[in-house]
């Protein structure tokens, strides 16, 4: 057949070719689903999801746990154990032998050390919980009110007292327990000089030079562990001693508190520092009438309430100027004879001489307030002049 024949025919099948193809990639009806495509993502969306899945419990697994950051004051001081040796025949073998022993019989005073100091600790929490939740239950009290002397806060705050007073105890045991740790780490200095002086002395083998070697490890770790105890205990007594120290001073704000049957606040030893002005030179009694004074106190009627008054403008005082210091001057009516006069200013002064003792149990230091008295004319009852410096 000839190449002009062949041609129609060729066409024929090109076409016939076109239609199939167009007859493959028409769009399926609505109710038939997809085969190909489909099926095929899902399958894939499936696998690496499962893939995922199964990666995350190994990067997590991989990841480290973060460490536990341990508690201020909870630390334990535990020795490293110490290496069984074989005993060589030697002097120097001997010498390794005497050495261990020493060294375990440090290791054991140390664990005693450790025990009696986590002992004190837990004991020290304990009173200062029981103190801290008296304190609170009468603060709550205070703060609403309630009667002066009220004999239920009275007893509560001698049961406050006598835990604080167990915390304080607990300062001295800490100072006993500071000296012979102190004594453990003389000793494990002397006991980690005799083992650097063994490896001069002369008849020893090789294996007595290796036990040596991880004798002097063990000792210095037990140095290390013997210097962090004496280095926390030290903290710990510094910071129990501040401790006691101020609360002492709250309780006894609150002591004054109690006598008033209302909240009057934290001790002001807590807000007063610095070096005060000096004191005037002919007293303070001369301000009188010349300065405008922090406070006036009347005593025209039995049981004046100032407490609470006086704490706060002294407070305030203090929050402005924590060096500043307090002048008291009795003041008297100076009108009437000179036995009237008198009685006025012996009364003005016990008077004044009640201000100082209760700023005294508020907490003010004593070296921060003069008392002085006088008269004046303008001055009709008894009163109380506190100036600041």
């Amino acid at each position: 057949m000839s190449s002009r024949q062949s041609l129609p025919i060729r066409r024929t099948a090109v076409v016939i070719g076109a239609l199939l193809i167009a007859a493959g990639c028409t769009v399926p009806p609505k109710d038939q689903a997809p085969t190909t495509g489909s099926q095929t993502a899902p399958q894939a969306e499936t696998s690496a999801a499962t893939q995922t899945d199964a990666a995350a419990p190994a990067s997590s697994a991989a990841a480290p746990a973060a460490p536990v950051p341990e508690i201020l004051g909870t630390t334990v001081f535990e020795p490293p154990q110490v290496s069984s040796m074989q005993p060589t025949g030697t002097v120097v073998g001997q010498k390794i032998e005497s050495l261990r022993s020493d060294l375990l019989r440090l290791q054991q005073e140390l664990s005693d050390e450790n025990d009696h100091l986590q002992s004190l600790r837990i004991s020290a929490r304990q009173f200062a919980g029981n103190y801290h939740s008296l304190k609170a239950a009468m603060n709550a009290r205070l703060q609403v009110g309630t009667t002066r002397g009220n004999p239920e806060l009275v007893a509560q705050w001698n049961q406050a007292q006598s835990e604080l007073q167990q915390v304080g105890a607990s300062i001295a045991a800490l100072n006993t327990l500071a000296s012979e740790v102190s004594g453990t780490a003389s000793l494990s200095a002397f006991l980690l000089e005799s083992t650097n002086t063994t490896f001069e002395l002369r008849g020893a083998v090789e294996e007595d030079h290796r036990q040596l070697a991880v004798l002097e490890d063990e000792v210095n770790k037990t140095v290390v562990v013997i210097d962090r105890l004496l280095n926390e205990l030290t903290d710990d007594i510094a910071r129990t001693q501040n401790y006691f120290a101020n609360e002492r001073l709250n309780l006894t704000a609150m002591q004054v508190a109690i006598d008033n049957g209302e909240y009057i606040g934290g001790s002001l030893a807590n807000r007063a520092y610095g070096v005060p002005a000096p004191a005037p030179a002919g007293g303070a009694a001369s301000a009188v009438g010349q300065r405008q004074p922090l406070a006036v106190i009347r005593f025209d009627r039995d049981n004046v309430q100032y407490e609470q008054a006086l704490f706060t403008v002294v407070g305030a005082a203090l929050e402005r100027r924590p060096n500043a210091a307090f002048d008291i001057v009795a003041v008297a009516p100076a009108g009437g004879d000179s036995a009237r006069v008198a009685l006025n200013t012996n009364r003005s002064r016990r008077n004044a001489e009640t201000v100082l003792r209760t700023l005294t149990s508020m907490g003010l230091p004593a070296d921060r307030m003069t008392l002085s008295a006088t008269s004046s004319p303008q001055t009709q009852v008894n009163e109380v002049h506190v100036y600041v410096r």
